[in-house]
């Protein structure tokens, strides 16, 4: 496909010089270079095709980056990166070095905050117009939110806060009446009532923008003429919208695909003194028939062929054999609920909801809400498993604290994504949830590195007295290497001669990059032995007693280290007197940037040739490489 226009377009200020009918084209070519990358690359398509008129309108009204654009999720960017100076570098999204799949501050000045989680765009703009109305800025915030993070709390609380702000806030409501699965609440049914509600909205547009042109008394009679207005439609809608009972001006729902209905309401918008909520209808998946016809398969998508939409057959994923046992155990244990948020096709929860209607729950994008309301269900007896993905765990820590741990109720909290995610960087690689869980009292945390320890530590779940307990798992499938491992006991595994010096400790998924470091190295005559944890808490005590007769212990851990399991052993051994040598290899205070899994685990020295070369340098140096 020919991008003509697309490369004349280096800044927002060109898509202001183009034509109606070059707009057109232009949005033709955006989809065009979209589709064509994301099929190589992967990544969240649908959304993002749904929303390419609503940003060509937004940068042909607005003056990014002086007027701020705050993205929720970051799942509807993609048109907006091309259309500020990085279409040339659009070929490495999600790549090593390349853009980022998310709004990154610092990857462009236009991209004002950072994005990957849902449900705090509204927040952060009216914090950005706020300081904009203190700093005495003419300069307007827009936010871009869809519906499906209406679900999510934290919304209400920045729209209960902003509806009075008297703020330049902008918020876009681009309704596609889907979030990943299909949206669920009362919120999804309001927004179905006022789509079908008679149109009023261009007869607005066209009166406000005329009459606010004339001199000195154009603003007063507009505002007069939206008290009326306002009276009006509450005659015929029977009630009030609910954004403008908190103090919004709304408008809408109008075409998110019209470009001149659009530039007009966002032109509207602007004449407005106060914050306003534009709700635009749009179509997930707009211009790919295979993306329209199945939007959840295309939003978070790997490489598929761009002709038949087919992607490469799917390997079993941990994700799916959480599916599996827990539909084996629950027809004998008719407590046992499954809870999701927004993610049952994510976390492979699906196959529950299919054979337990009843019992699962999808609470929309609510995490916080998912905890206590698991609480809620296990104070009452019932087994509630949430599975959710790591970095979405993070927020809800006050919640798994007060509800859950202090009441000491059995809530299983089944932790998908554990460890490094790859391609959608930093604010998805689950590198965090060992270090704050572990500070939690009396919760149980398990790491499985195959099915086989997945399997057991959820019937031990399942079966546990009244404890919250963690079973955290990564993404994909398990490795092959992984059944060689031996199981002495439930709490850790064994692999090599117990009798050598060496020992390599660790625990999930990069057991097999160890497990294959101690074959290579046994084949050099370098005799190690390898323990992997499966529970990390409490710590086996017979684990620590197995590591004290060794001469050099070796943790390798695919977690942050302030806080991890490594700290913690490396903390009981010096308690017990231990005299060898010592070393922890793990992130180092810092955030994980995008990459693939591979270059991830190569780059922090957690594959089986880093951890090959790190002990053969302690052979090499006689255990001189403390730490």
């Amino acid at each position: 496909m020919n991008y003509d226009i697309l490369s004349r377009v280096s800044s927002p200020e060109d898509v202001k010089k183009l034509s109606g009918a070059e707009l057109v084209e232009l949005c033709s070519e955006i989809r065009g270079k979209m589709l064509e990358t994301v099929s190589k690359n992967g990544g969240h398509l649908s959304s993002n095709l749904g929303a390419v008129e609503l940003t060509v309108a937004i940068h042909r009204v607005f003056d990014s980056p002086k007027d701020s654009i705050v993205f929720d999720v970051g799942h509807q960017c993609y048109a907006h990166k091309m259309l500020t100076g990085r279409y040339e570098k659009f070929d490495s999204l999600r790549k090593k070095g390349g853009l980022s799949g998310f709004c990154r501050p610092n990857e462009s000045e236009h991209d004002s905050f950072y994005s990957g989680h849902s449900s705090t765009s509204v927040s952060a703009g009216l914090g950005v117009a706020t300081a904009n109305k203190m700093l005495g800025s003419e300069a307007y915030t827009v936010t871009v939110i869809g519906d499906g993070s209406f679900t999510g709390g934290m919304v209400y609380e920045a729209l209960n806060n902003g509806g009075r702000s008297n703020t330049k806030h902008i918020i876009i409501l681009n309704d596609n009446k889907m979030s990943i699965s299909e949206n669920v609440g009362s919120f999804a049914k309001y927004l179905a009532v006022i789509r079908s509600k008679p149109g009023y909205y261009s007869f607005k547009a066209t009166t406000e923008k005329t009459i606010s042109r004339i001199p000195s008394i154009g603003k007063k009679i507009t505002k007069k003429l939206f008290d009326i207005k306002t009276d009006l439609k509450n005659k015929l809608y029977s009630q009030s919208t609910f954004f403008e009972d908190l103090g919004y001006r709304y408008m809408g729902p109008i075409d998110g695909h019209d470009i001149p209905v659009l530039v007009d309401a966002l032109e509207a918008a602007k004449k407005v003194n106060g914050p306003v909520l534009l709700h635009v209808n749009t179509v997930k998946g707009k211009g790919y028939k295979f993306a329209e016809e199945d939007p959840s398969r295309f939003h978070g998508v790997g490489p598929f062929e761009l002709s038949t939409g087919k992607t490469a057959e799917a390997a079993e994923t941990f994700s799916e054999k959480l599916g599996e046992y827990l539909c084996r155990y629950a027809p004998d244990n008719r407590n046992i609920c499954a809870i999701t948020a927004a993610m049952g096709l994510g976390t492979g929860i699906e196959s529950f909801r299919k054979q337990f209607p009843d019992r699962f729950f999808d609470v929309g994008i609510a995490e916080e809400h998912a905890v206590t309301f698991a609480g809620g269900l296990a104070k009452k007896g019932m087994v509630p498993v949430f599975a959710v993905y790591s970095t979405f765990l993070q927020r809800c820590y006050d919640q798994i604290v007060h509800d859950i741990s202090l009441q000491k109720l059995k809530v299983i909290f089944a932790i998908d994504r554990a460890g490094f995610v790859g391609e959608d960087g930093e604010t998805h690689n689950g590198i965090m949830d060992v270090a704050f869980l572990s500070t939690i009292p009396d919760i149980i945390i398990y790491s499985p590195c195959c099915y086989r320890s997945l399997e057991a530590d959820i019937n031990n779940a399942v079966n546990a007295d009244r404890f919250a307990v963690a079973v955290r798992y990564p993404r994909g499938g398990q490795s092959e290497a992984a059944k060689k491992l031996r199981y002495d006991c439930v709490e850790f595994a064994t692999y090599g001669n117990k009798e050598a010096e060496i020992c390599i400790v660790t625990y999930g998924r990069i057991t097999a990059n160890a497990i294959e470091a101690v074959d290579a190295l046994s084949e050099t005559g370098k005799d190690v032995f390898l323990l992997s944890l499966n529970r990390i808490k409490p710590l086996p005590e017979e684990a620590i007693e197995i590591l004290l007769g060794k001469k050099h212990v070796f943790f390798f851990e695919e977690g942050i280290r302030s806080g991890s399991v490594g700290e913690k052993v490396g903390s009981g051994l010096l308690e017990k007197g231990y005299a060898g040598t010592y070393r922890l290899i793990a992130v180092d205070d810092s955030f994980v940037s995008q990459a693939t899994v591979p270059e991830l685990l190569k780059e922090y020295k957690l594959d089986a040739a880093s951890m090959i070369n790190i002990i053969s340098e302690e052979f090499s140096s006689g255990g001189k490489n403390k730490t």
